[in-house]
């Protein structure tokens, strides 16, 4: 598991190590320096000539320790101080001084006309939560217009490391240098375009540091695959559950044919598909596997639907029913009956923002799967708010209707109503295509049935879906990967990694 952090926890970590753990700031400095220094001469051992431009606290600092080792090294290094030198931190200073006294000039402004191999950013950090103007968004500005690769100390300037937006300018890099953990805007749009590669250097801050307040935000790894439910070899089809699939509409098939192929291929054991009477066909031809149960859109036979739910392990709700009358009874008799967790997911949803208040008389489990539109009509909010402020947005409404709620972004993010935050960092812009939605949900039902937890379920859902998302990517490339590649990519991520 990986932790991403935001600006007061970084804080509170750097205090507990130096304050509790004893570590002197200085040392830390130092080493994050030298972890910069070493990153530099693996990614461009030629580059002879260097400009870094340095602001007046800590990062700053980390820009005049890293002066004096380039020099050191036998480089050219421009250094360029800006901000009032009244505000400057001890550890500014005393790198100044350090510098000073093995005789390097400090520049006040960039050299006109000066070409550079590597254009270093080190004047704000993580720390910045106010808007760039006047000097600092000039040198800015310029420092991207400058030819030559670029790299950001901890975080590009001009970024918020909790929303990752961009704080009216911000530094271009072509690499960030990131020390202890990876910042949450790193990875959050429209920061994540600003950051390049993502490099990550230990300098001292570890997990210890954490003393009682753990960070907020997590994401999986490829070791963290080991939370997929076991498989026994002594088994049936009834071992791995049963799965009602509630999807589908007259002529809209697609939605419930995707989610029961990625439920069967993400292990499931047996898919009951509720769906209309015209999907018949469609499905027994494209999934054999998947039971039906049909009805009749004009008229709902309540009976039916109670008894598939009485069957089932897990409920799946809303890919593609519409929003019609029988939808919306269908909706409501799910919240209101039933006793297994639920995934809601698109047209459910839907019919949901007419009244969310609904989602408070479920007696079971839920998971919510929105795409930014959906959390939009379900918050009142517009996606534009919502995109700045993803994964506030996701924590307050999983922890106000007591969901887990799966928020689809470029980095999705699943919140849990007990507080736990995971932000998604697999899968490619490849999976940005029609029923893909489908497919996760799908994934997410499977895994509940296969008696993982909610919160494994939805956030392990997603990671394997982007996982699968990847593989699918090295037959189809980005522009070619329909939702379909994406069920055969989870197919063989599976196979390939024997899970």
């Amino acid at each position: 598991m990986k932790y991403l952090v935001n600006s007061r926890e970084m804080k509170q970590y750097d205090t507990n190590t130096t304050e509790h753990f004893k570590v002197p700031s200085l040392l830390l400095m130092e080493r994050a320096a030298l972890a910069v220094f070493d990153e530099i001469k693996r990614q461009y051992p030629c580059s002879k000539k260097f400009l870094i431009v340095c602001g007046t606290g800590n990062n700053g600092a980390d820009g005049f320790a890293l002066t004096r080792l380039l020099l050191l090294d036998g480089a050219e290094v421009h250094t360029v101080l800006i901000g009032d030198r009244k505000k400057e931190t001890d550890q500014c200073k005393k790198q100044l001084e350090i510098l000073f006294a093995y005789g390097c000039p400090v520049l006040e402004a960039i050299p006109e006309n000066t070409a550079y191999d590597v254009i270093v950013d080190a004047i704000f950090g993580v720390g910045l939560s106010r808007n760039v103007e006047g000097i600092f968004a000039d040198t800015i500005r310029k420092m991207n217009e400058i030819p030559g690769k670029k790299i950001a100390l901890d975080m590009p300037s001009g970024i918020s490391s909790d929303t990752g937006a961009v704080l009216k300018c911000a530094f271009r890099a072509d690499c960030t240098i990131t020390f202890a953990y990876e910042k949450i805007g790193m990875h959050l749009f429209p920061g994540n375009e600003y950051v390049g590669e993502i490099v990550t250097k230990q300098i001292g801050i570890t997990d210890e540091s954490f003393l009682t307040q753990m960070p907020g935000v997590m994401a999986f790894e490829m070791e963290d695959l080991r939370f997929l439910p076991k498989r026994a070899s002594h088994s049936n089809k009834g071992s791995f559950g049963k799965l009602l699939l509630i999807a589908g509409s007259v002529d809209m098939a697609g939605a419930a044919v995707l989610s029961a192929k990625a439920a069967y291929t993400a292990g499931c054991g047996l898919v009951r598909v509720f769906t209309p009477e015209e999907n018949r066909i469609p499905l027994q031809t494209s999934i054999p596997e998947a039971v039906l149960t049909t009805y009749h859109p004009e008229k709902l036979d309540a009976s039916k639907l109670s008894e598939a739910m009485k069957w089932a392990d897990v409920i799946v709700c809303g890919p593609g029913i519409g929003t019609g009358d029988a939808a919306h009874q269908i909706v409501k008799t799910v919240l209101q009956k039933a006793s297994v967790p639920v995934v809601l997911d698109a047209d459910a949803l839907n019919i949901i923002a007419e009244d969310t208040s609904v989602l408070l008389l479920a007696h079971t489990e839920l998971v919510i799967t929105p795409h930014l539109g959906e959390m939009s009509r379900l918050t009142g909010d517009s996606i534009a708010f919502i995109q700045t402020r993803l994964i506030d947005t996701a924590d307050k409404f999983a922890g106000k209707f007591h969901v887990t709620c799966v928020l689809k972004d470029e980095h999705t993010v699943v919140a849990t109503p007990h507080g736990r935050t995971y932000l998604n960092l697999s899968g490619n812009h490849g999976m940005a295509t029609a029923g893909s939605g489908d497919v996760l949900t799908g994934i997410i039902g499977s895994l509940l049935t296969q008696r993982a937890d909610t919160e494994t379920a939805a956030a392990l859902g997603v990671y394997l879906h982007g996982l699968s998302g990847d593989t699918a990517l090295k037959k189809c490339g980005f522009r070619g990967m329909m939702a379909g590649d994406i069920v055969n990519g989870l197919r063989d991520f599976l196979a390939e990694n024997q899970l």
